[in-house]
């Protein structure tokens, strides 16, 4: 039996994400999972699938100048595929053309290699011709999204985001200061590099699992410091994390507070709850608590009142695009206004949970008004007695991190 090839994994997982539901991550965890590949081999698979759904919209630009006609979706993910390694990722022309090839059935095999040959003769034309489209097409991002942030950011800025979005992500990490500071840190772990955001680092060459299995870091982008910042938890406090999975900001909650007061972690599914303590016991979290609850059927009755809440909501993702690679595809325009429903049945839930004077934080990984102050808007028209008292956001085209919003209220008595 031949060998499965990094190409064969890639072309397996184009096609399962095509043909479900399932979000990209998902996928390429479960099948490097179930296949024997060297590390360096896993690094391709991901560097092909996730490159092709990056630029997909101008993958398939190119599939159209080169082929007339209509196109075989099964020969479209091998095409997809291949252009991507000749156009975009500059693999060897000889290896992209005849391993990418092989991938074919017999009967399409000789399409495939001529188109894919067609490709490398008109390199030029096709890169120029590119490079005359609309933002949306040559950055391969759905026209409407563009379009609203073209509206909101302006030109420069959007085009700035979209390239933002096709990039690879850098990896981050928050130094757990509950077991290791950051000398000791940068001892350990020479490949660390101090970013601008204070106890964040960057890893250029090493995945850090030692540190990480030691609970001496946990990954994390920097943008996310903003929401429990802005909450500002205090020694000895009572504090309620709403949607706490998989437990990055309840651990550095419990680390700002070194570890003295009450965290309860709340999320809806039992298995993103499990994943929260296993990263709370590693991190050497000792004061919170979980708890499954799903905030749309209310607030949780007979519990104590907390001092601050955070609500980290779901949301779009916009601005995690560049981590996310798929979800730009999954959007329709009415996801918006539909999330922000979703958002305020948490956010309604958990106000009555606050006490007199209690700082609820409202957080988002989203760069939509629908999901930030037009939420917050919408809930201070309902709850009066909740006060915007500052606002604050991460923009990756300004801020160079991931894009993140966060509104303060206070509940006046």
């Amino acid at each position: 039996m031949a060998q499965t090839t990094a190409r064969d994994v890639a072309l397996r997982a184009l096609h399962t994400w095509r043909t479900s539901r399932r979000s990209a991550d998902e996928i390429f965890a479960e099948l490097i999972a179930k296949t024997e590949l060297s590390s360096s081999d896993r690094a391709f698979v991901l560097e092909l699938f996730y490159g092709v759904l990056r630029n997909l919209l101008l993958l398939d630009f190119w599939i159209g100048a080169l082929r007339s006609g209509n196109v075989d979706v099964d020969l479209r993910d091998i095409l997809q595929l291949g252009l991507y390694q000749l156009l975009i990722a500059q693999v060897a022309e000889h290896a992209a053309v005849n391993e990418t090839v092989e991938l074919a059935p017999r009967r399409a095999r000789g399409v495939a290699n001529a188109i894919l040959r067609e490709a490398i003769r008109q390199r030029a034309k096709l890169e120029n011709d590119a490079a005359n489209q609309p933002l949306f097409l040559r950055t391969s991002h759905p026209e409407f999204l563009v379009a609203r942030w073209q509206k909101h950011f302006g030109s420069e800025a959007t085009e700035q985001l979209c390239r933002w979005n096709n990039q690879p992500p850098s990896l981050y990490a928050r130094i757990n200061s509950l077991k290791i500071d950051m000398e000791d840190f940068e001892r350990r772990y020479p490949d660390a590099r101090q970013t601008s955001a204070k106890n964040f680092v960057e890893f250029s060459h090493t995945f850090p699992a030692a540190a990480l299995d030691a609970g001496h870091c946990y990954i994390q982008d920097p943008s996310t410091r903003l929401a429990c910042e802005v909450l500002a938890p205090k020694r000895g406090e009572r504090i309620l994390d709403a949607c706490a999975a998989p437990g990055g900001k309840t651990s550095y909650i419990a680390e700002l507070m070194q570890n003295e007061g009450e965290v309860l972690a709340v999320d809806r599914q039992s298995p993103r709850l499990k994943m929260v303590e296993e990263n709370l016991a590693r991190l050497g979290v000792t004061i919170a608590q979980t708890l499954q609850h799903d905030w749309k059927h209310g607030p949780i009755s007979s519990i104590e009142k907390f001092d601050r809440i955070l609500v980290d909501a779901p949301c779009s993702n916009t601005g995690v695009m560049r981590r996310r690679v798929d979800v730009r595809w999954r959007l329709r325009p009415n996801e918006f206004t539909r999330m922000q429903q979703e958002q305020l049945s948490i956010l309604r839930a958990v106000a009555p949970l606050l006490k007199d004077n209690g700082v609820l934080v409202y957080s988002t990984c989203s760069l939509e008004l629908e999901e930030n102050r037009e939420a917050i808007d919408a809930l201070q028209k309902e709850m009066s007695i909740l006060r915007l008292m500052e606002e604050n956001e991460s923009l990756p085209f300004r801020d160079g991190f991931d894009g993140a919003y966060v509104a303060k209220l206070i509940k006046t008595a």
